[in-house]
């Protein structure tokens, strides 16, 4: 009779030990975080690389001949020169609001603030510059003059 009760014992134990494994690996099926692939930020490299890229993958995939890899390179030589032009030309508006917006600023503040706004300009412009050199964006490695 002592046989019977230690082996029922043990067969419950088991079903119990047995429950949990089950619960424990239910638990983390249904409650782990999705996994999303995202692309990281790609860092801007050197352009005449990436011309050089862009062109070998469109002559692979197109099968362009000579003549053709020489227009499509002249191609992308023009769309550039039009968007650098057109990024100078945006920069200009832009800094012409952003004066503007200052030149309103100061035209309202008293005399004694007008200096102490211009500190607090020049500490934002330098921690700017100082972000855009460590990120390699304008005013960084990869400014174009």
């Amino acid at each position: 009779m002592a046989n019977t009760k230690l082996s029922a014992f043990f067969s419950l134990l088991l079903v119990f030990c047995s429950g949990a494994a089950v619960g424990v690996c239910g638990y983390r099926v249904y409650n782990t975080s999705k996994i999303i692939a995202v692309r990281p930020p790609e860092k801007r490299g050197d352009p005449e690389l990436r011309r050089r890229q862009l062109i070998d993958e469109t002559t692979k995939e197109v099968r362009l001949d000579a003549d053709q890899v020489v227009k499509v390179g002249k191609i992308y030589d023009d769309t550039r020169e039009q968007f650098y032009e057109w990024n100078k030309k945006m920069n200009a508006e832009s800094r012409a609001i952003w004066d503007d917006q200052v030149a309103k600023i100061k035209a309202m503040l008293r005399p004694d603030q007008v200096e102490l706004y211009d500190q607090l300009r020049a500490r934002k412009d330098a921690e700017r510059k100082q972000r855009e050199r460590t990120k390699g964006g304008p005013g960084g490695k990869d400014k174009k003059d």
